[in-house]
């Protein structure tokens, strides 16, 4: 340390266990202000830059960026708030990682001749895996006229979310329901498109009432049947039909439902049941349906 109590870039290095190299590299950067120049032209630094250089080392070997150092050093943001980002970016590092292990592994415990199928399916999967081309599928699926709170509601229910932690068989459930949504033409839409009446909004707020009361029933271990969770749910058709719930009425919504029944939907469901904790959609919507049927066709 000189006279006037500033430290050369050699004993900064020193002191702080690293080389002048490293000390350059982080002045240059701007982390590292000088305070002069020695007469030789050679930087000197504050005593303080001793502890400012050791915060960014510290920072750096938790791979904080470099030009976030910058304003955290120069904007006095809190070191709670770094750890927070980067604790957010390590989670999504650690998801991405996870994904590629089991898709590896659904690659690896591929039968024979099943290999390029699954390396098709799996690569057109994004790392990490993105919902928006099923969220999508479902905006183009649902009424036209339904509003935008219920499409919303509707679209986040019915997509199912990649597991953080995913098995093989989770890896291609995700990724034959993502090439189910893209592969989807207007076409093939209009042949599995939900039932509609003609006011989506009081069917829809009515059938979100029904599988809601479906789940209780579930939970209890009823089998499909007369209660109320298909009272409501015969009445949300009948009201957006603008016409009774009869049992003429349930009759014909049996019969009308039944013809509506698509594979598209049902392998579609079948598939987001595996990626779904508890109750689907589809899979509330089967049982009234099951219910439906099993009570027109005693009456």
């Amino acid at each position: 340390m000189s006279s006037d109590g500033t430290l050369s870039i050699g004993e900064l290095a020193a002191r702080a266990g690293t080389t002048v190299k490293t000390v350059r590299f982080y002045s240059d950067q701007g982390l590292l202000p000088e305070v002069a120049r020695s007469s030789g032209g050679h930087r000197r630094y504050a005593p303080e830059a001793l502890t400012r250089l050791r915060t960014i080392r510290s920072l750096r070997a938790l791979d904080v960026p470099v030009p976030e150092i910058g304003h955290v050093l120069d904007s006095g943001d809190g070191l709670e708030d770094v750890v927070a980002r980067r604790l957010d970016d390590i989670g999504g590092q650690l998801a991405a990682l996870r994904w590629r292990e089991a898709a590896l592994r659904a690659l690896q415990e591929s039968e024979p001749g099943q290999l390029a199928e699954r390396l098709e399916l799996i690569g057109s999967v994004s790392v990490p895996p993105d919902t928006s081309a099923i969220a999508h599928y479902w905006r183009r699926l649902l009424p036209a006229r339904l509003s935008a709170r219920l499409r919303s509601a509707v679209t986040e229910a019915a997509v199912p979310q990649p597991p953080a932690d995913p098995t093989t068989d989770q890896v291609l459930a995700f990724a034959r329901v993502h090439a189910l949504a893209t592969a989807a033409t207007d076409h093939c839409l209009a042949s599995h498109r939900p039932l509609t009446e003609a006011h989506p909004d009081l069917l829809y707020d009515g059938l979100h009432e029904a599988h809601r009361l479906v789940e209780a029933a579930v939970r209890a271990g009823r089998a499909p049947g007369p209660g109320e969770a298909l009272d409501c749910y015969a009445a949300a058709y009948a009201r957006a039909a603008g016409t009774r719930d009869t049992p003429a009425f349930r009759r014909a919504l049996a019969a009308r439902l039944a013809a509506a029944d698509h594979p598209v939907m049902r392998r579609y469901w079948h598939l987001a049941g595996k990626l779904t904790p508890g109750l689907t959609l589809g899979a509330a919507d089967t049982w009234l349906r099951a219910a439906l049927a099993r009570t027109t066709a005693t009456d």
